[in-house]
């Protein structure tokens, strides 16, 4: 068998100094990697930044990540490329590109001579990512995966260069039906474009006894609610704290955790102050992927009170481990959280319709085996089977040679 050789491009990638950034990515990347059927490189670059020292947070951590180095088995290649100030957004996708050059460059003469780019997120690095592949003669494929259609577009610029990329593209992956729907309603050839939707990692997210993981988190609330995801607005953990304090009048016993880190932590803790609310409160910063499944087993519903999203993998971690999920009803979500035992979609993103919603799904009683259940169909099976079909029949690579 010939062995697809594929060049896996993108900024959303982890690294040692940040290993939870852009983690989906690798996921699906390691997902694919075990049919036997790919072999892949990975161009990763990071902003060029000249300190290491830890009070420059997180500009620091571009610094300090390895020019190269082996992930799971993967071999990530980290270039450095320029994000000026003011006008990063619209020059990011040709510095992306240059500094990225090289190390293509490099692994083509290390005889990796590869069949095809596979980039995601599709500005800026599904733009650069189409600058390489005509600088080096290869076909593309770009995946979507949220704000970079959702919200990106808006800008005129990055909107010219985003069809550019498309259309320069063999393919394009949306992790949801949604963001294939913005491509093709700006006129993009419907046969270019692919739905393949985010698994979840069913070994990793499984149920564990509820009680046991409270007990060793030191964590209680009835109920006791999630909300995961960087602390800043789109994410809604401000929703999430007001629901509380609204669910709080008629079940005084509510708790909520918050995972996760960012600029808007101070005004979370506010928040909770200001509604009373502070001692139900817990938030625990920023956490590992692999220590998430003892907090959703812990809890009794996960909140995704997010303002956007394309395919958010933390409802299909929190299933996976029994526990039904509340969300925002846009883009991608409705395609998860399809079913009663998934949970409850929210259309009015305030505090009050979301305490509604986790007060009709508790009244409608929690089947956590069911809710594992409707998980369990997210395989990543089927994305990896969709993606060879969509790279073979691009590059021509037999299934058999």
């Amino acid at each position: 068998m010939k062995k697809l050789k594929v060049l896996t491009f993108s900024t959303l990638f982890p690294s040692s100094v940040r290993p939870s950034h852009g983690i989906f990515v690798e996921t699906r990347l390691r997902e694919l990697m075990k049919s036997g059927q790919v072999e892949s490189r990975v161009v990763a670059p990071v902003p060029w930044f000249p300190s290491t020292n830890p009070r420059w947070g997180d500009y620091a951590k571009f610094a300090a990540t390895p020019a190269r180095e082996q992930r799971n088995g993967l071999d990530v290649l980290h270039p450095r490329y320029l994000l000026l100030p003011k006008v990063g957004m619209t020059s990011a996708p040709l510095t992306l590109a240059l500094g990225a050059r090289r190390a293509v460059q490099k692994l083509i003469d290390e005889g990796f001579d590869f069949d095809l780019i596979d980039a995601h997120y599709y500005y800026p690095d599904g733009v650069a990512a189409a600058l390489l592949a005509k600088w080096f003669n290869r076909p593309l494929t770009i995946t979507a995966r949220g704000t970079d259609l959702n919200l990106i577009p808006q800008y005129p610029l990055p909107r010219r260069m985003i069809e550019w990329a498309a259309e320069r593209a063999a393919g394009s992956i949306g992790v949801c039906a949604a963001l294939m729907d913005v491509l093709r309603g700006w006129g993009h050839d419907p046969a270019k474009l692919n739905t393949l939707r985010n698994g979840v990692d069913l070994q990793r997210f499984r149920p564990l006894p509820q009680a046991d993981m409270r007990a060793e988190l030191g964590v209680s609330g009835e109920p006791l609610l999630l909300s995961v995801g960087h602390l800043i607005e789109r994410k809604g953990h401000h929703v999430a704290i007001e629901a509380l304090a609204e669910l709080a009048k008629q079940r005084p016993g509510a708790g909520l955790v918050v995972i996760g880190e960012g600029g808007e932590r101070a005004a979370l803790t506010a928040l909770a102050a200001r509604l009373g609310v502070a001692d139900k409160v817990r938030l625990t910063g920023a956490l590992p992927n692999t220590e998430l499944l003892k907090w959703y087993s812990a809890a009794d519903v996960l909140l995704l009170c997010s303002s956007r999203e394309g395919w958010a993998n933390v409802l299909l971690e929190s299933m996976a481990c029994g526990t039904p999920v509340v969300a925002t009803d846009i883009w991608g979500t409705p395609e998860v959280v399809a079913a009663p035992e998934a949970g409850r979609l929210v259309s009015e993103r305030t505090g009050t319709a979301f305490a509604a919603a986790i007060q009709a799904l508790l009244a409608s009683g929690i089947d956590r085996a069911a809710t594992r259940r409707y998980a369990e169909s997210f395989s990543w099976q089927a994305t990896t089977d969709g993606q060879i079909a969509l790279f073979k029949s691009i590059t021509g690579v037999a299934a058999h040679a």
